[in-house]
């Protein structure tokens, strides 16, 4: 069954970003890489996988497939708006890889393009600027869950309010 069939907003992304050679070759594209042979040799990744993740990105929305070669043919994979708002995501884990990690095997770093120096993330919400974090965030329904995620959410909420009454 695919993912996509679940109402979750986060298996429905997964299932559109397939794998983590998938969540590689958008970092790389997020960067400005292109071509077939751009990613094989930032990758390493064998041709038969490239292509088909090139494919299931390109299937579901993240790069559109333009020729920049015509003997042989040749194309190019840009990134889509979509495939341009996995950008914070990318950033995201990025960041969370970096800080668990010892400082002695962090290889890269995020930077300010200008200054170089180095970036913290944190997630904030837009209209707020506040910083986004467990303990003040919670799942919502939308206009479009069913009676399995309401229930699912009614079960988390319940869970949590019955964890703030118990004693420490």
């Amino acid at each position: 069954m695919s993912l996509s069939n679940f109402e979750c907003p986060a298996a429905r992304a997964l299932d559109s970003v397939g794998d983590w050679w998938s969540i590689l070759i958008l970092r790389d594209a997020l960067q400005g890489l292109t071509r077939f042979d751009q990613f094989q040799e930032s990758l390493g990744v064998a041709p038969n996988i490239l292509s088909r993740r090139l494919g299931h990105l390109t299937e579901h929305g993240l790069f559109e497939r333009h020729p920049y070669s015509r003997r042989p043919t040749r194309y190019e994979y840009l990134l889509t708006a979509k495939g341009r708002d996995f950008y914070p995501v990318a950033i995201a884990l990025f960041a969370w890889g970096n800080r668990h990690l010892p400082d002695d095997e962090v290889a890269m770093r995020l930077g300010d393009r200008v200054t170089g120096r180095v970036r913290s993330v944190i997630l904030v919400d837009a209209n707020t600027g506040e910083e986004i974090s467990p303990a003040n965030t919670t799942l919502l329904p939308g206009p479009a869950a069913g009676e399995v995620t309401r229930k699912r959410i009614a079960f988390m909420k319940a869970l949590r309010e019955q964890t703030h009454e118990q004693p420490d």
